[in-house]
């Protein structure tokens, strides 16, 4: 049977059904995981116990432990047939129709039987059905399953047979079991592994756990009246200071404005003293503006004797700038002599250039040839060792011979390059003579009249054609 549980009885019928018998305390924590989850533990603790005194399928002998009827009302028979045979949830006017036909009676009051009765339970979407059907234990505790296989066994059970009835309600571990047995004293062990229940123990159990969760919770009362009352005793502590400290500080502000006031009329005085200072320096500052004028006055005059000065000299640079001109013209003349001269160099340094490199490949062919050819007798010398004594006198000469022609081409050589550094220092000569010309070319009054020439050389040209 899947479904949502309607109310706060049907949770307490599926609970009790498969426990047998439990306290209110213990039926808290499953009531509180399914519904009633805002609420505190106290507060569900007291819907419970009102819910089990308002319904009578709910019965207890001594007020703590609660058990469910399931013998039920003899009306609700034929309803509990019903059910049986069909297995499933039905709702309340299927019920009726299945049931029995010769009563009829009103849907309030059918319900109002069915919720009394502990057989019976009601989904969350209406439907009814019956308390023994599929019982989710996988939300109940170890503790109070093990209670269940013990109860159901009081004989005793061993952990392993212990272990196999929890099995099927819920997988676990003998370690598990075996750690639940041993924290709770009413699990007593009879023999050699084998584990039985004391109900009476448990009572004993729980209300001392009771007393002391009341004794925790009187002292922890106690504690917090101890602590409001430290907390009344701090606030007004607290306040006395703030008053003290209210009070330092206005005094503080009462010395800090009258300290504030004489450091105002300090300040007034210091501004009249300071006023007359002005006063007098205003004085002192026009006779420097009077005397500053008469300094104005000199100073415009001899600007004005400057200004005619640099009207003198105005015309002086006039004449100059005709003169220079003149020269202009005289040296634009002289500009084109040197450039014929510069040319005529130019090719000079040029045969000299083409004169130096034919110089460089006779001496470099001329090296050379010596050098095979020095190589070349090194070589003979070397077979011409294992000759005779006369075969080596006559080499000998003629190496003489060969290093007189090599004295010779060394002499050439020598004189070779000789021609070479004449050469080297005519174009030296020439290369500064260059740079001279360049140097002079290179002048802005001769760049200025060249520009001028080839002005009026095109002008010229225009003209004729």
């Amino acid at each position: 049977m899947s479904g949502k549980l309607n109310s706060l009885t049907d949770v307490l019928k599926k609970t009790l059904f498969f426990f047998e018998s439990l306290s209110v305390a213990e039926l808290a924590p499953y009531v509180h995981r399914k519904m009633l989850v805002d609420y505190t533990r106290e507060q569900v603790e007291e819907k419970v116990c009102l819910c089990l005194e308002q319904h009578k399928c709910f019965e207890s002998s001594d007020g703590y432990i609660w058990v469910i009827n399931l013998e039920g009302k003899r009306e609700n028979d034929h309803f509990y047939n019903v059910l049986l045979k069909k297995q499933k949830p039905l709702s309340l006017n299927e019920l009726s129709r299945n049931g029995n036909k010769r009563k009829k009676s009103k849907p309030v009051a059918e319900q109002a039987d069915l919720i009394s009765d502990g057989r019976f339970i009601q989904l969350a979407n209406g439907l009814w059905g019956l308390t023994e059907w599929e019982v989710e234990t996988e939300h109940y505790s170890l503790k109070h399953l093990i209670i269940k296989a013990l109860k159901i066994h009081p004989t005793g059970l061993s952990l392993a047979q212990l272990t196999d009835v929890i099995n099927n309600w819920r997988h676990t571990g003998q370690g598990e079991i075996l750690g639940v047995l041993k924290k709770f004293p009413y699990f007593d062990e009879i023999g050699r592994g084998v584990w039985c229940y004391n109900a009476e123990a448990k009572v004993v159990y729980d209300r001392i756990i009771k007393r002391y969760l009341e004794a925790l919770k009187r002292q922890r009362e106690r504690w917090n009246r101890e602590r409001n009352k430290w907390s009344r005793k701090n606030t007004a502590l607290r306040k006395q200071i703030d008053e003290v400290s209210a009070a330092h500080r206005e005094a503080a502000a009462a010395l800090a404005l009258r300290q504030s006031e004489m450091g105002r009329y300090e300040q007034m005085t210091t501004q009249m003293a300071e006023k007359d200072l002005l006063l007098a320096l205003r004085k002192k500052e026009i006779y420097r503006y009077k005397e500053h004028l008469q300094k104005l006055e000199a100073k415009a005059n001899s600007i004005l004797y400057q200004c005619r000065l640099w009207v003198a000299r105005y015309k002086e640079k006039e004449a100059e700038n005709q003169k220079l001109q003149q020269l202009l013209n005289k040296s634009q003349s002289s500009q084109e002599i040197l450039f014929g001269k510069l040319q005529q160099y130019k090719e000079r340094d040029r045969e000299n250039k083409a004169k130096i490199i034919e110089i460089k490949e006779n001496h470099a062919n001329r090296v050379a040839e010596l050098q095979t050819e020095i190589v070349e007798l090194k070589q003979k010398m070397e077979r011409l060792k294992e000759n005779t004594s006369q075969e080596q006198k006559i080499w000998r000469e003629e190496i003489n011979t060969l290093s007189a022609d090599l004295k010779h081409a060394m002499a050439e050589g020598e004189k070779l390059g000789h021609a070479l550094r004449l050469a080297q220092q005519e174009l030296a000569k020439a290369k500064d003579e260059c740079r001279v010309m360049e140097n002079y070319l290179t002048h802005p009054l001769v760049k200025m009249m060249a520009r001028i020439v080839s002005k009026f050389k095109r002008s010229t040209g225009q003209v004729i054609s």
